[in-house]
C-alpha cells in the first residue's frame, strides 16, 4: 500500500519555478510534520523544509527566500513552492511525513538546466 505520493517534479531551465505536491494516506494518524527532502546524485539526503500541523515552518538556509512549504492538513497534503530554481537544485525530492513514526514518498525528480 503506497502511502505517500509525491507528484509535480520535472525538467526546467535555471530561473525557472515548479511546484511540488505530496499527498498522505488517511490512514496515517497523528501526524505532527511534514516535510521535504532531497537527494543529489553522490550526496546525502538533506532536509529541505519542514512544516509541522501548527503552521510553523523552517528551511535549509541554501532554499530560504526561493522556497515556500505550505500544507493542508484537511487534505493531508504537503506543496513545495520552488523559484528561482538552480542547476544545485537538482535532486530527487522526498516527502516525509511523521507522527508515530515517519513515512517516505518514493521520491520525484526535479532536473534544473543551466
Amino acid at each position: 500500500q503506497v502511502l505517500v505520493v509525491e507528484s509535480g517534479g520535472g525538467l526546467v531551465q535555471a530561473g525557472g519555478s515548479l511546484n511540488l505536491s505530496c499527498a498522505a494516506s488517511r490512514s496515517i494518524l497523528g501526524i505532527n510534520s511534514m516535510a521535504w527532502h532531497r537527494q543529489a546524485p553522490g550526496k546525502q539526503r538533506e532536509l529541505v523544509a519542514i512544516i509541522t500541523t501548527g503552521g510553523s515552518t523552517n528551511y535549509a538556509d541554501s532554499v530560504k527566500g526561493r522556497f515556500t512549504i505550505s500544507s493542508d492538513n484537511a487534505k493531508n497534503t504537503v506543496y513545495l513552492q520552488m523559484n528561482s530554481l538552480k542547476a544545485e537544485d537538482t535532486a530527487v525530492y522526498y516527502c516525509a511525513v511523521s507522527g508515530v513514526r515517519t513515512y517516505w514518498g518514493q521520491g520525484t525528480q526535479v532536473t534544473v538546466s543551466s
